[in-house]
Protein backbone atom coordinates (compact mmCIF):
# COMPACT_ATOMS: atom_id res chain seq x y z
CA UNK A 1 0.00 0.00 0.00
CA UNK A 2 2.54 2.43 0.78
CA UNK A 3 4.17 2.21 -2.44
CA UNK A 4 1.04 2.45 -4.23
CA UNK A 5 0.65 6.14 -2.28
CA UNK A 6 4.50 6.47 -3.13
CA UNK A 7 3.80 5.75 -6.86
CA UNK A 8 0.38 7.49 -6.98
CA UNK A 9 2.16 11.01 -5.60
CA UNK A 10 5.65 10.33 -7.91
CA UNK A 11 2.67 10.09 -10.95
CA UNK A 12 1.09 13.11 -9.76
CA UNK A 13 3.92 14.73 -9.48
CA UNK A 14 5.48 14.57 -13.19
CA UNK A 15 2.01 14.12 -15.07
CA UNK A 16 -0.32 16.81 -13.07
CA UNK A 17 2.31 18.89 -11.51
CA UNK A 18 4.90 19.46 -14.09
CA UNK A 19 7.67 18.41 -11.04
CA UNK A 20 10.95 18.91 -14.59
CA UNK A 21 12.73 16.18 -12.41
CA UNK A 22 11.97 12.42 -11.72
CA UNK A 23 14.74 12.50 -8.24
CA UNK A 24 13.06 15.80 -6.79
CA UNK A 25 9.63 14.02 -7.67
CA UNK A 26 10.08 11.00 -6.30
CA UNK A 27 11.67 12.63 -2.97
CA UNK A 28 8.57 14.43 -2.24
CA UNK A 29 6.67 11.15 -3.09
CA UNK A 30 8.79 9.08 -1.19
CA UNK A 31 7.53 11.11 2.43
CA UNK A 32 4.17 10.11 1.57
CA UNK A 33 4.99 6.67 1.01
CA UNK A 34 7.14 6.83 4.35
CA UNK A 35 4.01 7.75 6.80
CA UNK A 36 1.98 5.15 4.90
CA UNK A 37 4.11 2.80 5.65
CA UNK A 38 5.19 3.67 9.73
CA UNK A 39 1.34 2.96 10.01
CA UNK A 40 0.88 -0.07 8.24
CA UNK A 41 4.14 -1.44 9.87
CA UNK A 42 3.29 -0.44 12.96
CA UNK A 43 -0.42 -1.86 13.16
CA UNK A 44 0.02 -4.49 10.68
CA UNK A 45 3.03 -6.07 9.90
CA UNK A 46 4.44 -5.83 13.79
CA UNK A 47 1.22 -5.12 15.65
CA UNK A 48 2.95 -7.04 18.82
CA UNK A 49 6.04 -5.08 19.07
CA UNK A 50 5.44 -2.94 22.29
CA UNK A 51 8.49 -0.62 21.55
CA UNK A 52 7.52 3.10 22.17
CA UNK A 53 5.90 4.69 19.67
CA UNK A 54 8.37 7.86 19.74
CA UNK A 55 11.86 5.28 20.15
CA UNK A 56 9.70 3.47 17.03
CA UNK A 57 9.30 6.70 14.92
CA UNK A 58 13.04 7.69 15.50
CA UNK A 59 14.45 4.47 14.34
CA UNK A 60 11.87 4.25 11.46
CA UNK A 61 12.48 7.62 9.80
CA UNK A 62 16.53 7.27 10.19
CA UNK A 63 16.12 3.79 8.34
CA UNK A 64 13.58 5.42 5.88
CA UNK A 65 15.54 8.81 5.05
CA UNK A 66 18.09 6.19 4.29
CA UNK A 67 16.46 3.99 1.82
CA UNK A 68 14.65 7.12 0.40
CA UNK A 69 17.65 8.22 -0.34
CA UNK A 70 18.98 5.52 -1.70
CA UNK A 71 15.47 5.07 -4.00
CA UNK A 72 15.85 8.61 -4.75
CA UNK A 73 19.42 8.29 -6.51
CA UNK A 74 18.79 5.41 -8.36
CA UNK A 75 15.76 7.06 -9.74
CA UNK A 76 17.98 10.08 -10.70
CA UNK A 77 20.66 8.18 -12.13
CA UNK A 78 18.13 5.79 -13.96
CA UNK A 79 15.66 9.14 -15.46
CA UNK A 80 17.82 11.82 -15.65
CA UNK A 81 21.42 10.80 -16.39
CA UNK A 82 20.59 7.44 -18.07
CA UNK A 83 16.94 8.80 -19.58
CA UNK A 84 14.91 5.62 -19.17
CA UNK A 85 11.55 5.28 -18.14
CA UNK A 86 10.85 6.25 -14.81
CA UNK A 87 8.06 3.50 -14.05
CA UNK A 88 11.12 0.52 -14.68
CA UNK A 89 13.55 2.73 -12.30
CA UNK A 90 10.95 2.64 -9.78
CA UNK A 91 9.69 -0.82 -9.80
CA UNK A 92 13.39 -2.18 -9.58
CA UNK A 93 14.17 0.31 -6.85
CA UNK A 94 10.64 -0.17 -5.13
CA UNK A 95 12.05 -3.84 -4.90
CA UNK A 96 15.56 -3.13 -3.29
CA UNK A 97 13.36 -0.71 -1.26
CA UNK A 98 10.79 -3.55 -0.04
CA UNK A 99 13.54 -5.77 0.91
CA UNK A 100 15.55 -3.41 2.85
CA UNK A 101 12.38 -2.29 4.76
CA UNK A 102 11.20 -5.55 5.74
CA UNK A 103 14.67 -6.60 7.11
CA UNK A 104 15.50 -3.10 8.77
CA UNK A 105 11.88 -2.68 10.38
CA UNK A 106 11.87 -6.37 11.53
CA UNK A 107 15.56 -6.30 12.59
CA UNK A 108 16.04 -2.28 14.03
CA UNK A 109 12.63 -0.55 14.63
CA UNK A 110 9.80 -3.07 15.37
CA UNK A 111 12.19 -4.66 17.97
CA UNK A 112 10.61 -6.32 20.93
CA UNK A 113 12.22 -4.13 23.70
Amino acid sequence: MATAVHYAVLTLNLRMLGVPSAGVANFVAAWFGIGASFIGNRFFVFPRRTAPVVRQAVRFLALYATMASLHGLLLFAWTDVLHLDYTAGFVIAAALQAMLSYLGNKLFVFTAS
